[in-house]
This record gives C-alpha cells, structure tokens and sequence, in this order.
C-alpha cells in the first residue's frame, strides 16, 4: 500500500466523475467537475498507488476557504481515509493562508457530519431545502472551522 496525495488534472476527471457517481446519490455531474478543475478549483486527491480512494474539492478567497464536495469511494469508506483527507487539507488551507473554512452537509448525512465535528467545525446555520431528495429537498447544515497553522 502506497497512499499519497496529489493535485488532480483533467486525465483524473474520469476517474472522479466515477467515485463520485458511487459515492452520492446525486453526484456533480463531469461538467461540474471540468468547470471547477478549469476556474481553478483545489482538486485533492487521495491515491493508493494509482486507485482513487478520495477527492476533496476546495476554493479558497484571500483566508476564507470552502469545501465544495468530498467523497471516499464506497468500498474504502469506515477506515478512516475521510478523516485523513480532510485532515490533510486543512493543513494545506492553513498553509496557504486560509483562516476559516467552510462547508454545507446534508441534515441526514450523519456519518459526515460526525466527521466534520470531530475534526472541530461548529455549526453555524441551516439553508432550508438546500439539497435535492427523491422526494423533495432537505436541509444543509452550515458548518465553520477556524484554521490554525
């Protein structure tokens, strides 16, 4: 096992677009995913050897940052490769000047939102009927973190 992080280019989107499909429900489609690779969007990725297990997608304006999207391929989740890509970019956030980061998550996405606790976000707001559902829309929770170096 070799696990390593790096910076996504568009020979990766296929394999994004693909985790992703897997991951949600209602995934960004592959022009989301061109569309913020080409604006310029962090794409960090978390590879065992050349298997994609993670992306997080990031943006960062002056020392606020936002989480986009973040997802760890199905057949890797609960073995804490979540925690350490999040980890991992917030300590390049914080290195890149970065002093508060950002993210919605869906209300019935316990398992994440344990996550983003656990790693010290607050939750500071709701957004009522952010995210779609096979039956209507749901709630996100709005959550910060203060970034330290």
């Amino acid at each position: 096992m070799s696990l390593h992080f790096t910076q996504a280019t568009s020979t990766d989107l296929d394999a994004i677009v693909r985790l992703d499909s897997s991951a949600f429900e209602f995934p960004w489609s592959r022009a989301d995913f061109e569309g913020s690779l080409k604006i310029g969007h962090s794409f960090l990725l978390l590879k065992d050897d050349e298997t994609l297990l993670g992306v997080a997608v990031s943006m960062q304006i002056f020392d606020e940052a936002e989480l986009l999207t973040i997802a760890v391929d199905p057949s890797y989740q609960g073995q804490g490769y979540g925690k350490l890509l999040l980890n991992e970019l917030l300590a390049r956030l914080a290195r890149n000047g970065a002093q508060r980061l950002f993210l919605e998550v869906r209300v019935s996405n316990t398992r994440a939102h344990s996550l983003y606790l656990g790693a010290g976000f607050e939750e500071i707001s709701r957004r009522k009927g952010y995210y779609p559902t096979r039956d209507g829309r749901e709630d996100a929770i709005v959550m910060e973190k203060l970034l330290s170096i």
